[in-house]
């Protein structure tokens, strides 16, 4: 790994474990095993490193998040909802420390356009594969209508639970709450 990596693996570590807000150059570079000026060199601003490794850290977290995910065809969409949604449930678990970072790019978004700009292409994509996922159908079958439907639904249902999970594991819903709910306002639930 060259100094430019370390520098990410670094400051991802130091994300994870102070929050961006926390996170000083020095900190930073003690993480890495690098000195100070590297930051300057490698990416012009200790601003600039984090915002790469927050986008670093998200783009993990929906690694995470696909990793976890069983795509199993065929079922009612609900049911390959809810099936998604536990394999979200599961990986927020086992990722806790990626699912913390990756939220901070939220927040970071408002303040660097670059943030904001990946994340949103990001989006873009995660709603046609949601909405592929939850159709049964390739994601290239995937309208840009039902994109903004169905995969905004269920990004809504990812980003609210998952911050519910951060806040009050022993309150926050379960996929099948979700589920549930959904099928309870459609009329096909109890």
């Amino acid at each position: 790994m060259g100094q430019r990596e370390d520098l990410l693996t670094g400051a991802k570590r130091c994300l994870a474990e102070k929050g961006y807000a926390h996170t000083t150059a020095r900190d930073i570079v003690a993480a890495a095993g690098a000195h100070l000026g590297s930051i300057g060199y490698h990416f012009g601003s200790k601003e600039a490193l984090l915002n790469a490794a927050v986008l670093e850290i998200f783009d993990a977290w929906g690694d995470a998040i696909g990793a976890a995910v069983v795509a199993e065809p065929g079922g009612a969409p609900l049911d390959r909802l809810r099936r998604f949604l536990q394999g979200v449930f599961e990986a927020a678990h086992e990722q806790r420390a990626v699912l913390v970072a990756s939220v901070q790019a939220y927040a970071q978004a408002e303040f660097a356009p670059e943030v904001r700009a990946q994340l949103a292409a990001g989006y873009v994509a995660s709603r046609r594969d949601l909405a592929a996922l939850t159709l049964d159908v390739a994601p290239t079958e995937v309208s840009a209508e039902q994109a903004r439907r169905y995969g905004s639904l269920a990004l809504a249902l990812i980003n609210g639970a998952m911050l519910q999970l951060l806040l009050d594991p022993t309150s926050a819903p379960s996929a099948d709450d979700l589920v549930l709910a959904v099928e309870g306002l459609t009329g096909h639930g109890r």
